[in-house]
C-alpha cells in the first residue's frame, strides 16, 4: 500500500471517530468539574464486579408475566381472589398475617404453634406470619379472631411487579426526558447525596457499571441480610431510570445525578411477593433514612398491614410513589390507591393513555411508561413497558424537588408534582392521566420558588 493511501485511510478513520464521538456527547448532559469529581468521589458499598461488553437484550415479558399467573391459579396452596370478572389477587391458603396488642412472649408463640399446627415463620415488629400444616385460612383466621392478643389477623396476600413486555428499541433516543422536561429541570437541581430514595422491588444488580457508584446499603427481607441481589432484573430497571450514572460512558442516564439508591429485596426472582415483605420492607426503608420510597408493585386486595406500613411511611414524611397496575381496568390497585400514596398511571410516546395502564378516580399523575430503556442484570440494557417504569420518573422527580428545597414536607412535594403537570386529555383531573403528566422543569422551578 502507498504511503498517501494509508495516510488518507488514517485520517478518514480519525474524522469518523470524531463524529462519533461528537454525536455520542449531544445525547449526554454536560457535567462540570465540580460535579464530576463528586461523582468520581461517590463511596460504592458494593464492590463492583470486572466490566464485560454491555449486552442488549429482547425479552417477553408478557410471557413471563402470565406463566407467573397461570402458576398460582393453579397451585393447590394459593387462593385466588375474583374482582369484577377478570382482575385477580392471590393468598396463601395455610398462612396467615397477624398483628398483636402486645408483644408475645416465646411461651404464647408456642402454644399458637401447637394449637393451629404450625409455625411462627416470619416476623418483625408486633407482626408475625403463621403457617399451618394442616388448616385453612379460613380456619385460622376464626383461631385468631378469638385470640384476646391478636388486633387483626388478614391473609399474606401476593404482590405482582407492574410490568408490561416490549422489544428492545436500544438505539432509539430516550424519548422519556425530554417528554417531561428533564434536561431543563437539570438547570435547576442534579439531586443531592442526602435524599435517598429506597426502591422496593426484586432488588438491584449490586455491580451494574451504570448504577453501582449510586447504591447505598440495603437490605433483602426475603433472605434477613444487607444482600439485595437482583435475581428477576425488575428492581434493576427501575433503578436505571432514577439513577443511572450520567457522563460514565456506560448505556444510559437516570433522570437523577446524585441521589443514592437504596436497595430493597422484597419481591423472589419469578417478580412477586407478599404483604407481608413488602410491608416490612417500607419500614426498614423509613427507619434508615429513606425520603421517597418506589413502589411498582400491586395487587388489587387492600391490606391492613401494608396500609399502616405506608401510613407509618407518610407519617414520617416520606414520599410514596407506586404503579397503578397494568391490566386496562378501574379496579383500585394497593398500595397505589391509599390516599397517602402518589398513583402514577403510563403514557405513550406519542402521549397517548398507554393501552395497558390502570385509570380510575384514585389515579394521580401520568408519566412515560413505554419502551423505556434502562439497566439489566448482568451488565445489560433492556426496554420495558409498563407503569412500572412510569413510577419511577416521579420517584425521581420526587427526590430531585427535596435535594433542592429539604425544607418542603412529603405532602408539599407531592402537591407541587400533581400542581405543576402538563393537562391531558379532558379538561382538569379525569380518570386516564389524573392531574396529568409530570413536568420535571416546572415542578423544580415551583420548588425553586418556595424556598
Amino acid at each position: 500500500m502507498k504511503k498517501t493511501s494509508f495516510l488518507i485511510i488514517v485520517t478518514g478513520l480519525a474524522i469518523v471517530f470524531v463524529t462519533v464521538a461528537g454525536i455520542i456527547a449531544l445525547y449526554r448532559p454536560a457535567v462540570n468539574e465540580q460535579q464530576a469529581q463528586q461523582l468520581k468521589t461517590a463511596p460504592a458499598p458494593y464492590e463492583p464486579a470486572p466490566r464485560s461488553h454491555p449486552t442488549i437484550i429482547t425479552l417477553n415479558s408478557l410471557a413471563m408475566n402470565e406463566t407467573i399467573k397461570t402458576k398460582l391459579n393453579r397451585h393447590p396452596r394459593i387462593v385466588k381472589i375474583n374482582h369484577n370478572g377478570r382482575d385477580q389477587s392471590h393468598y396463601y391458603n395455610h398462612e396467615i398475617t397477624v398483628r398483636f396488642h402486645r408483644m408475645p412472649t416465646e411461651r404464647d408463640i408456642a402454644r399458637i404453634e401447637q394449637e393451629i399446627d404450625g409455625t411462627a415463620v416470619n416476623r418483625f415488629d408486633h407482626f408475625f406470619i403463621f403457617r399451618s400444616n394442616s388448616k385453612t385460612y379460613n380456619e385460622l383466621i376464626n383461631y385468631f379472631r378469638q385470640h384476646p392478643n391478636a388486633a387483626y389477623a388478614e391473609p399474606n396476600y401476593i404482590f405482582l411487579q407492574n410490568e408490561q413486555p416490549n422489544d428492545l428499541l436500544y438505539s432509539r433516543y430516550q424519548w422519556n426526558l425530554p417528554a417531561i422536561q428533564t434536561e431543563e429541570g437539570w438547570q435547576l437541581s442534579h439531586g443531592k447525596k442526602s435524599v435517598t430514595i429506597a426502591v422496593i422491588d426484586s432488588g438491584v444488580d449490586l455491580d451494574h457499571p451504570d448504577l453501582v457508584h449510586r447504591l447505598q446499603k440495603g437490605y433483602n427481607v426475603l433472605a434477613d441480610n444487607d444482600i439485595p441481589q437482583d435475581d428477576n432484573g425488575h428492581g434493576t430497571h427501575v433503578a436505571g431510570i432514577i439513577a443511572s450514572e450520567p457522563n460514565n460512558h456506560e448505556g444510559i442516564a437516570g433522570i437523577t445525578w446524585f441521589n443514592p439508591i437504596m436497595p430493597i429485596k422484597a419481591l423472589n426472582n419469578e417478580g412477586y411477593g407478599t404483604s407481608f415483605d413488602v410491608a416490612k420492607g417500607i419500614r426498614w426503608a423509613v427507619d434508615h433514612g429513606a425520603k421517597v420510597i418506589n413502589l411498582s408493585l400491586g395487587n388489587y386486595q387492600t391490606s391492613t398491614l401494608l396500609q399502616e406500613a405506608v401510613r407509618y411511611a407518610y407519617d414520617h414524611d416520606v414520599v410514596l410513589v407506586a404503579a397503578s397496575g397494568n391490566d386496562r381496568s378501574s379496579q383500585p390497585s394497593f398500595p397505589a390507591a391509599y390516599p397517602e400514596v402518589l398513583s402514577v398511571g403510563a403514557i405513550n410516546p406519542d402521549g397517548s393513555s398507554a393501552e395497558y395502564s390502570n385509570y380510575g378516580t384514585y389515579l394521580d399523575v401520568v408519566a412515560p411508561g413505554t419502551n423505556i430503556p434502562s439497566t439489566f442484570l448482568g451488565h445489560r440494557y433492556a426496554a420495558l413497558s409498563g407503569t412500572s417504569m412510569a413510577a419511577p420518573h416521579v420517584s425521581a422527580l420526587a427526590g430531585l424537588i427535596r435535594s433542592l428545597n429539604p425544607k418542603l414536607t412529603n405532602k408539599q412535594v407531592m402537591q407541587i408534582i400533581t400542581r405543576t403537570t402538563v393537562d391531558l386529555g379532558p379538561i382538569g383531573k379525569d380518570a386516564y392521566f389524573g392531574h396529568g403528566l409530570i413536568n420535571v422543569y416546572r415542578a423544580l422551578e415551583l420548588a425553586n420558588d418556595l424556598r
